[in-house]
């Protein structure tokens, strides 16, 4: 019963646990350029590493759809956010900037509040760091 099983039934059923071979791609395949999300989309995954605190991916998400749409608020919003949260405060500020730019209207700019605050806390910060400039004392020549 064993030599059947061995040599009869065993073949075959390991033959069907095999892996097939890849289908042959021949010329007459046409490969597509890999075509970036829409903007909105790259944003959305960005949130998405954002919230994980996977910083990296989500600067890369935000570019993208920076890179896509340059006029999409929602991408220069996050990479404010990621700026700040990695300490590029100049580049948080210029996002943040640049993100209340492109909103459409006055009125939608005048009611991004976080945004808003962002911007000023930031620049705050950055003038706090820079050092004031020294006035040369003339020297007193006698």
């Amino acid at each position: 019963m064993l030599a059947l099983l061995a040599g009869g039934l065993a073949s075959p059923l390991a033959r069907a646990q095999e892996p097939e071979a890849p289908p042959d791609r021949g010329a007459d395949v046409e490969v597509k350029p890999y075509q970036h999300p829409s903007a909105r989309k790259s944003v959305e995954i960005g949130d998405f590493y954002f919230r994980r605190k996977r910083y990296t991916a989500a600067l890369s998400r935000y570019q993208e759809a920076a890179t896509t749409d340059p006029h999409y608020p929602g991408a220069y919003l996050g990479l404010g956010k990621v700026y700040e949260k990695i300490g590029l405060k100049q580049k948080a500020l210029a996002s943040y900037q640049r993100y209340l730019d492109e909103l459409p209207s006055t009125k939608a700019a005048l009611e991004a509040k976080d945004a808003q605050k962002a911007v000023a806390r930031l620049e705050k910060q950055l003038q706090s760091r820079t050092p004031p400039h020294v006035k040369a004392v003339p020297s007193q020549a006698q």
